[in-house]
């Protein structure tokens, strides 16, 4: 795959993940996966009161892993749920848990013939990950990931800020 075709199929833009028409958009969840701030408590808002009934019974998450469950109201067919790293100055294995959230997150995808899939800057938020050393993570596994599979056709990083998508185009620019 040359870099072109690599660059086709890796997208990155400003916005809201819980508008976009995808397979699957990414949740950037915390371990009870039962809600909470930032891109996760926007998700669950969006998905309505039937994605917390099922994320009762799927038992939480251990970080660096990935659950899937339907999108219920969401545009999306499917929600991933990852659970990130909190980081410690990247002292405690961050590194290679966030990289993990972004494979388990494209496994489940591949087992579920998700054509698209949209993450967010997973641990960028109150986990205090510096976007771009995590944007170098999460687009490193994505290309990894499409190196030696089929799907997703498109892998859209839906960014923040301003800022944030500068910091992960800047990445991708390297």
């Amino acid at each position: 795959m040359t870099a072109k075709d690599m660059a086709s199929r890796i997208e990155l833009r400003v916005g809201d993940i819980t508008t976009l028409r995808v397979d699957a958009i990414v949740n950037a969840a915390n371990e009870s996966l039962l809600g909470g701030g930032g891109v996760d408590g926007a998700i669950h808002r969006a998905a309505g009161p039937d994605l917390l009934a099922e994320c009762r019974t799927l038992d939480g998450c251990p970080t660096g892993q990935a659950k899937i469950t339907p999108g219920y109201r969401l545009p999306a067919k499917y929600v991933i749920h990852t659970v990130g790293p909190v980081y410690h100055g990247g002292t405690e294995g961050e590194t290679e848990l966030l990289r993990s959230c972004h494979i388990e997150a494209l496994r489940l995808a591949v087992e579920h013939d998700c054509r698209t899939v949209a993450f967010p800057a997973i641990s960028c938020g109150v986990y205090g990950y510096p976007i771009t050393e995590a944007a170098r993570i999460a687009l490193s596994a994505a290309a990894e990931h499409l190196r030696s599979e089929d799907v997703p056709e498109k892998i859209t990083f839906v960014l923040f800020s301003q800022a944030a998508y500068a910091a992960f185009d800047a990445v991708r620019q390297d």
